[in-house]
Formats: structure tokens, sequence, C-alpha cells
């Protein structure tokens, strides 16, 4: 069965030219700084057309390199072994990626749960709520902070489509996020 969370019109193809990069699963394995790595990567390479002014440069980069370590991190640290794919592509208004990786199925429940929570509501007011929680209770996983940031402090509009793999008890998870990008100097 599949399941959608988040907004539903972003998670509808990338038209544009899409840019794809692929982790595999390997000798080195996955870890956290091929996270830092990729992200950096992508964020150089579609922050270049703002390297006539500085300032934009470096929000652009920022703000792009921020999106994709996040969902990037939360794919690696969340995955059942196997690759995982990103694709990004950017027009004149906005910065799109999906991430698509296989996750076991007691994952899939516990985030399709966290998303029930994090998707409903106001997402400054959800951030202030679960920056509470997660002071009374500093050994809370899963928060979903990294996520509400996203959407409350950089304008974010993320969805999740969870559908069957090919291999029992594995959830095929496509994430999808669309950013705002302002080209006021371009």
């Amino acid at each position: 069965m599949t399941a959608l969370f988040g907004t539903p019109d972003i998670a509808i193809g990338m038209k544009e030219s899409v840019s794809r990069v692929r982790l595999f699963d390997g000798p080195l394995d996955l870890s956290w700084r091929h996270c830092a790595t990729t992200s950096d990567f992508i964020a150089d390479l579609f922050a270049l057309r703002f390297q006539s002014s500085r300032n934009d440069y470096m929000e652009v980069r920022h703000s792009i390199g921020y999106l994709v370590n996040e969902l990037i991190e939360n794919a690696v640290k969340f995955r059942a072994p196997g690759e995982i794919v990103i694709e990004a592509s950017m027009d004149s208004e906005c910065f799109k990626l999906k991430v698509s990786n296989d996750v076991d199925g007691e994952n899939a429940s516990e985030f399709q749960s966290l998303l029930a929570d994090i998707t409903v509501g106001d997402p400054k007011d959800l951030l202030i709520q679960r920056i509470e929680a997660n002071a009374a209770n500093p050994d809370m996983t899963g928060s979903g902070l990294g996520l509400l940031t996203l959407m409350s402090d950089y304008g974010a509009r993320l969805a999740w489509i969870f559908s069957p793999a090919d291999e029992s008890d594995r959830i095929c998870l496509e994430t999808y996020a669309s950013i705002p990008i302002s080209q006021t100097h371009n």
C-alpha cells in the first residue's frame, strides 16, 4: 500500500532537467561524511549561477546545502542496506530535491507516525513544541527537528511517498523537497 505525507503537488515528477547522484553501499559503507561531501557538492553546483553576487551565492549555497544534507542524513541514518539516489533541479523560483532509498518496515512505521505529527499545523509552532519536548527528554530520538527547521526557517515544502519495495519488509521511501530561491541580482 502506498502512503503520501506532506505537500502532494511537489511529489509529482520534476519536469526540469535533473542532476542525479547515486550513493552506493560498498567497502567504505555510507556514512555521515558522505552526506556532508555530497550536500556541499550539490550546493556548489546549483549555487554557481549566483556567483556574480557573493551574498546571493552564499545564501543560496547555504540553503541548498542545509536541505540536501538534512535529507541525505535521514536517508543514511534510517535506510535499509542499499543505494541512495539523489535527484536535484532548479528553476528561477525554486530548488527541488528528491531522495530515494529503502527502509525496513519498522523504520517506515515510526517515520510515518512522526510525519503524521509534524505535517499538521504551523511548522513554527510545531518546531517550538518539539524543541521543548527535546529539552524535557534529551534521550528522545526521531524528533523531526531538522524537518521542522526546514519547513519553518527555510520555507521548505516537503512530501514523502512510501511504497512497497521488491523485497518483503522493505519499503521504498521517496522524499521530495522544494525551497524558494531568490534571483534578485541575476
